[in-house]
C-alpha cells in the first residue's frame, strides 16, 4: 500500500457499462447526516445528471476506508466525453 504519485484519468464515463438490471435494481444510498437526509438513488439516475460518479463511486468502494484510500483517491480524475485538462502531463494511454 503505496502511494506512488500516479494520477490516473479516465475518460468516456458516460459510456460506463452494466449487465443485467442492475442499472435499475441496484440501489446507491446517501446520507447527508441531517434528520431526512437519505437519498436513494439508482445507477440510472446518477448516469443521467453525473455520469462520471458512477466509475467515482465504484472506485471508491474498491480502495481502503482509511486515510490512504482517501489519498489515493484524490488522484483519481474522472471526465465525460474525451477531452480533458490533462494534456500538458503527456498522459500514458492504457488500453484494456
Amino acid at each position: 500500500h503505496v502511494d506512488n504519485g500516479d494520477h490516473v484519468i479516465v475518460i468516456n464515463a458516460e459510456k460506463v457499462k452494466m449487465t443485467g438490471k442492475k442499472w435499475t435494481d441496484r440501489v446507491i444510498f446517501t446520507y447527508s447526516g441531517y434528520p431526512g437526509g437519505q437519498k436513494l438513488l439508482t445507477p440510472n439516475m446518477i448516469k443521467a445528471k453525473h455520469p462520471a460518479r458512477l466509475v467515482e463511486h465504484a472506485v471508491r468502494g474498491m480502495l481502503p476506508k482509511n486515510a490512504m484510500g482517501r489519498e489515493l483517491f484524490r488522484s483519481l480524475h474522472v471526465y465525460v466525453g474525451d477531452k480533458h485538462p490533462h494534456e500538458a502531463q503527456q498522459p500514458k494511454e492504457i488500453k484494456f
